[in-house]
């Protein structure tokens, strides 16, 4: 048995979810007329106390498009220099959007209002780029699932407004944050001018992102998806898996969080770890020892049909899943207990 903490994208969908996808009523979504795929706009955006909302084949596309929606060429950006808009996005930001990113110094992926503040550029001064946008990640994915404080979130979404800047939520995995700190959708739809939220993750849909936003946004989100070849026909059948995970799968997310935290005390147990992130939802951040090759580490568990991932430097990373089982947890903590690995002279 193959058992995959690589990431929470390698879900397949459940019998349950495939049953909705098959019997799906569909149509040609080019021309909104798809009605599956309506009601799953339609549910988010009414989830989230927003206007509008549009169905894309991915994530990226849908930062990538709220980019596009709030920032003219040669204007700047504001996110953490981890963050998955400027990390993981192929350089879209400047190559869709012709901006620049202004990459703050943010704790595990998360930064401060203040920090935020003092990097806003002068608007009257022509020889630096206008500040137009700054984008959250919530939760974090190369700092460990970690969850903002909504407090500190308000804050930023102050300095916005006083500065007239858009605000964008990466909320890839933000049902995550939601079940964890029990917060609400309408929280974040008040507070964000766009919000993206992916199916394909810890809700295991095989295929999806929706983009949250005004009317207006919405508008010219679907010209930009359009542009960037993301308009799809019948694809109701995935939206239905969509709807699915809405309706069965969050709650459960809190099982995936759990088994992450038994993951995490096993391998602050283990003689070749030296350090654990916080551990708050279902993403493993931890360091093997500097005497101690992190391919090694990967490979030694590979050998026993357990898949992680390397970050690099020396780090590395889990992720639990609608598809890991209890049966599939003890056998991790079993392995990681009786592992063996050669350290370095």
């Amino acid at each position: 048995m193959e058992i995959n903490l690589i990431s929470d994208t390698v879900t397949k969908p459940t019998q349950g979810m495939l049953k909705a996808m098959m019997s799906a009523e569909v149509g040609d979504d080019v021309f909104g007329a798809d009605p599956t795929v309506i009601r799953l706009q339609d549910k988010l955006a009414s989830l989230f106390g927003k206007e509008a909302a549009l169905y894309f084949p991915s994530g990226t596309m849908a930062n990538q498009t709220a980019i596009k929606i709030h920032t003219f060429p040669a204007e700047q950006m504001i996110c953490d220099k981890w963050a998955h808009v400027f990390n993981f996005e192929g350089g879209g930001a400047a190559f869709n959007s012709g901006i620049s990113c202004c990459l703050l110094d943010g704790d595990r992926g998360m930064f401060t209002a203040d920090q935020v503040r003092k990097s806003i550029n002068d608007p009257e001064n022509i020889h630096i780029p206008v500040t137009s946008l700054v984008a959250v990640e919530n939760t974090t994915n190369k700092g460990g699932g970690a969850c903002w404080d909504f407090s500190e979130l308000q804050k930023i979404k102050n300095v916005c407004a006083e500065n007239n800047l858009a605000y964008h939520l990466d909320g890839a995995r933000l049902f995550n944050a939601l079940v964890e700190k029990n917060e609400t959708p309408q929280q974040y739809g008040d507070l964000f001018d766009t919000i993206s939220i992916c199916l394909s993750k810890g809700l295991g849909a095989p295929i999806g992102s929706v983009l949250l936003g005004s009317k207006e946004h919405i508008k010219k989100a679907l010209r930009i998806r359009k542009l960037y070849g993301g308009a799809m026909r019948q694809v109701g059948y995935l939206a239905a898996a969509g709807i699915y995970a809405l309706d069965h799968h969050v709650e459960r997310l809190e099982e995936d969080h759990s088994k992450a935290k038994v993951i995490g005390k096993a391998l602050l147990d283990s003689p070749y770890v030296k350090k654990v992130e916080p551990i708050e939802t279902n993403i493993i951040i931890f360091y093997v020892n500097d005497d101690v090759n992190e391919n090694d580490f990967v490979d030694a568990l590979k050998e026993k049909n357990i898949l992680i991932s390397s970050m690099g430097e020396g780090k590395l990373r889990m992720v639990t899943h609608l598809d890991f089982t209890e049966d599939m947890l003890a056998i991790v903590i079993k392995e990681l207990n009786d592992l063996k690995i050669n350290v370095k002279n």
